[in-house]
């Protein structure tokens, strides 16, 4: 049986707010890569990457998910991607950020330099591509 996914229409001019959140999150992970907080570098690479996701669905389709499975948020940009290579690349991209969250933010072990710095590399990546999304859009 298939997920329910919980998605919210948006307005699509709602993308730039979501793809700036992305940008904070992800600076704030390269700031704390540097002083090596890598717990907290490792979580806002994932958040940043969960924010570009929302700034792409919402230009691309006027929705975003609503649902605290953030595994619902990528099963609603490859819904959105409609098979396009591009996309399905960065869902995968995306769900391996994921794998990482509940790891890092609900358990006891920390996080790892490298891992740490690999999640802000990816994350940097996908909101880069977010941003050219939103740019195509025209939003």
């Amino acid at each position: 049986m298939p997920k329910r996914r919980k998605a919210v229409a948006v307005s699509r001019a709602e993308a730039r707010l979501y793809l700036e959140k992305a940008e904070q999150f992800l600076e704030e992970g390269r700031s704390a890569l540097e002083r090596s907080r890598h717990d907290a570098a490792m979580l806002n690479a994932i958040h940043a990457a969960i924010s570009g996701s929302d700034a792409v669905t919402t230009a691309l389709s006027g929705r975003r998910s609503a649902d605290p499975d953030h595994q619902r948020a990528v099963d609603l940009l490859e819904e959105v991607a409609s098979g396009s290579g591009e996309i399905n690349a960065r869902v995968r991209q995306m769900r391996t950020l994921l794998a990482k969250k509940n790891l890092v933010e609900y358990e006891s072990r920390r996080a790892k330099a490298k891992e740490a710095a690999e999640s802000v590399e990816r994350a940097g990546r996908f909101v880069e591509w977010a941003k050219e999304i939103v740019q195509r859009a025209r939003v």
